[in-house]
């Protein structure tokens, strides 16, 4: 957490917090903030509680939900916001992220980022005790899907002790938030299935272990076969992410029987099962029309929902009082 001294608003203290993972969060932080998103997306603004803040907006990767909903929350709330593109801050020219963080700290109470970096490159540009950084997706992690994820379900079931996700696909960002996240939600139980080859990282789940005290409903497996429902939700994301290409050029065979059409969700799922998607996505491949265009799906709410989380994250991290 940073605390830090904002002149450009009479010179007050305040608390300013990063969110680079959600492995840094306490159960009740992350709560919060999911109740929050909850709020937003049933009332909407009652207040601009972000009124005088001024957020950067740094995405050096292609991005249609998440940096519009980080510009749509910021402003929303009442925040000034600068956007920037992949080539228009120094560090393309050699400035050290210490140095970046450092001057944008002087202008800025928070920074939003989008990288193809690892999170340590975050953590860098969060050295500054004056400037909040958000991880708005990095190749490790991507937090505030998570929460917009959990807001989703929560706005669709309530309490989410006792519910189980399925998480289909490849062991991405996203995927890994969700593990993340889960550990952190008591009683919430989460199954990934991922092909061999492609699954959540090891150190994922060794960090998943620790944040749920050894305790944590999570699990991973790679045969579609083995998975135990009825399940709660299917979710699914594209399966190269953020548009990489894969290394392997015969790559999608290890995705055969991944794709999630009404034969998939009536083998795993119940009457009450929704279907999840983070998008965008490739119609036809990881996922049918009739699934993702149907009335399973929430996919269309919880791209909401990505705003919520936004603005729920934007606040808890540039103000002291946490609702």
């Amino acid at each position: 957490m940073n605390a830090g001294h904002d002149a450009s608003l009479g010179g007050r203290n305040t608390v300013m917090r990063n969110l680079i993972s959600l492995s840094d969060l306490a159960p009740d932080d992350l709560a919060r903030i999911v109740a929050r998103a909850v709020q937003f997306g049933r009332d909407g603004v009652a207040e601009p509680t972000l009124t005088g803040r001024r957020v950067g907006i740094y995405f050096s990767k292609s991005s249609t939900r998440t940096r519009t909903s980080f510009w749509s929350g910021a402003t929303r709330l009442g925040a000034d916001t600068i956007t920037y593109g992949p080539d228009d801050l120094q560090l393309v020219t050699g400035e050290t992220l210490e140095d970046t963080a450092r001057v944008l700290g002087q202008y800025l109470d928070a920074l939003v980022v989008r990288t193809n970096g690892p999170l340590e490159e975050m953590r860098r540009l969060g050295s500054s005790n004056r400037l909040a950084v958000v991880n708005a997706l990095s190749i490790e992690e991507h937090p505030t899907q998570a929460i917009a994820d959990l807001a989703t379900l929560t706005e669709e079931f309530g309490d989410l002790d006792g519910r189980h996700v399925l998480c289909v696909g490849e062991g991405n960002s996203s995927g890994s938030a969700l593990a993340l996240a889960a550990a952190l939600t008591p009683g919430l139980r989460l199954t990934l299935l991922c092909p061999p080859g492609y699954e959540v990282p090891d150190e994922v789940f060794a960090t998943v272990d620790r944040l749920g005290n050894g305790s944590a409903k999570v699990e991973q497996i790679t045969e579609p076969a083995d998975v135990k429902g009825p399940v709660d939700a299917v979710y699914t994301s594209r399966w190269q992410t953020m548009g990489v290409a894969k290394k392997d050029p015969n790559w999608l065979a290890a995705f055969d029987g991944f794709r999630i059409d009404g034969e998939f969700l009536d083998r795993v799922g119940a009457r009450h099962t929704v279907f999840l998607h983070d998008l965008p996505a490739v119609r036809g491949q990881e996922v049918t029309d009739e699934v993702l265009d149907g009335a399973q799906s929430r996919a269309w709410r919880q791209a909401h929902h990505k705003m919520t989380a936004a603005m729920a994250v934007l606040e808890w991290c540039m103000t002291s009082d946490v609702r």
